[in-house]
């Protein structure tokens, strides 16, 4: 019978969070189990790779489901509130991730980044051809007016990703942050018009 498991992979996720961001990409498997309480055996037992468990220490492992329930959404409510929710659910995800990501990556060149990078692709991309996927679709149901889906929604993913660096990244230190409900509803009257059947 085998024993039960006395760390929870939360404990493992928590512990390689502290060392990569202390230390990089360039952290230790081996220094990640010390810290975890475990051996390294019992770590890849949980965690093929460091790449693994480094995508679940920066929140990158769950990350994106929206991408799938937009397309869900398709001929289905209304487009300005699945857009809103989208661009919600985008901001939340950004904001987490983000900071790790970017802490982590800047603690001096390391070839290896080279590879959780490959490893990620590029989710920007990505992002942005959901959305103009999403569009193009309720284009061809009638839904939004004739318009360029690649470039609104590149349009959108840069405005998204402009706010994420500007109130998350790069705090501000003179005003309140922005609410992202406020701004995700203030592109969204500015985009509407162009978009609205």
């Amino acid at each position: 019978m085998a024993r039960p498991r006395t760390i929870t992979d939360e404990q493992i996720v928590e512990a390689a969070r502290e060392v990569f961001l202390e230390q990089g990409f360039a952290a230790t498997t081996a220094e990640i189990a010390r810290r975890a309480g475990i051996s390294e055996g019992t770590l890849f037992k949980r965690y093929a790779s460091k790449e693994d468990l480094f995508e679940a220490a920066v929140g990158l492992r769950d990350h994106a489901h929206w991408r799938t329930e937009l397309i869900e959404r398709l001929g289905s409510g209304e487009v300005r509130r699945n857009l809103e929710w989208a661009f919600m659910e985008f901001l939340k995800e950004a904001a987490a991730i983000l900071p790790n990501l970017m802490t982590i990556l800047s603690r001096g060149h390391n070839p290896e980044h080279n590879r959780i990078l490959e490893r990620l692709g590029n989710p920007m991309r990505r992002d942005t051809e959901v959305i103009a996927r999403y569009l193009r679709a309720e284009l061809d149901l009638g839904r939004v007016r004739p318009l360029d889906a690649e470039v609104t929604a590149l349009t959108v993913v840069g405005a998204l990703t402009n706010y994420v660096h500007q109130e998350h990244m790069l705090a501000p230190t003179d005003r309140e942050p922005l609410d992202s409900g406020r701004f995700v509803r203030g592109l969204l009257d500015l985009l509407w018009p162009g978009l609205a059947p």
